[in-house]
Parts: structure tokens; C-alpha cells; sequence
């Protein structure tokens, strides 16, 4: 497993832009595809988007066209760039680290970061 230290979040208005950073130290191979979560109150946590190391990408429909992840694979370090917010985007943000394209009981998980999008 990694340690992950996520930055970024807050508030912001409808239509707004906010982005998350997280950085990874630890297992190289564990950190092979890094991706966002979320888990909105009352609700189930969701993938937003992963990112493989060599920059294969998967998003959620919902995000699709408006949320972009990249990586910066030297600084081991996962980045989500969210436009167009709206207020359902609101969640708690959790960076995911794994050695294995598909979530297993061994991912690394950030403690989270808030996003609220609300006028």
C-alpha cells in the first residue's frame, strides 16, 4: 500500500471549476492506476475517474466531457480538474491507488477532500 495526500477541493458556485491534486509515496506498483472516488451523504461511493500509468483513462457518465484526469507519473502524483460543477457533484472526494486495473480489498484510499458546489 501507498500513503496518499490529497489537496484541492472547497466550495464553489454552479457552473464553477475547482480542481484536486494527490500525491502518493510508497509501492511503485501500487500506484499503477490512481483514480478519484466519491460518496455523497446517504449515498454508496462511486468511481469518478481512473487513470492508468500509461494514461489509459475511465470515466463515470456523469463527469464525462467535464471532469479531466491526469497524472504526473515522476511526481507519483494523481490530478482531477472539475468544470462545469453542479450542485450533485457535491461529495467527499477520495484519491484510490491500486496495483490492478480492477478495485480490490488492497487499494490505498486518501482521507478525503470536501466539495460542495452550491450558489
Amino acid at each position: 500500500q501507498v500513503q496518499l495526500v490529497e489537496s484541492g477541493g472547497g466550495l464553489v458556485q454552479p457552473g464553477g471549476s475547482l480542481s484536486l491534486s494527490c500525491a502518493a509515496s510508497g509501492s511503485i506498483v501500487s500506484t499503477n492506476v490512481m483514480g478519484w472516488y466519491r460518496q455523497a451523504p446517504g449515498k454508496e461511493r462511486e468511481l469518478v475517474a481512473i487513470i492508468t500509468r500509461s494514461g489509459s483513462t475511465n470515466y463515470a457518465d456523469s463527469v464525462k466531457g467535464r471532469f479531466t484526469i491526469s497524472r504526473d507519473n515522476a511526481k507519483n502524483t494523481v490530478y482531477l480538474q472539475m468544470n462545469s460543477l453542479k450542485p450533485e457533484d457535491t461529495a467527499v472526494y477520495y484519491c484510490n491507488a491500486r496495483a490492478f486495473y480492477i478495485a480490490t480489498s488492497g487499494d490505498s484510499w486518501g482521507q478525503g477532500t470536501q466539495v460542495t458546489v452550491s450558489s
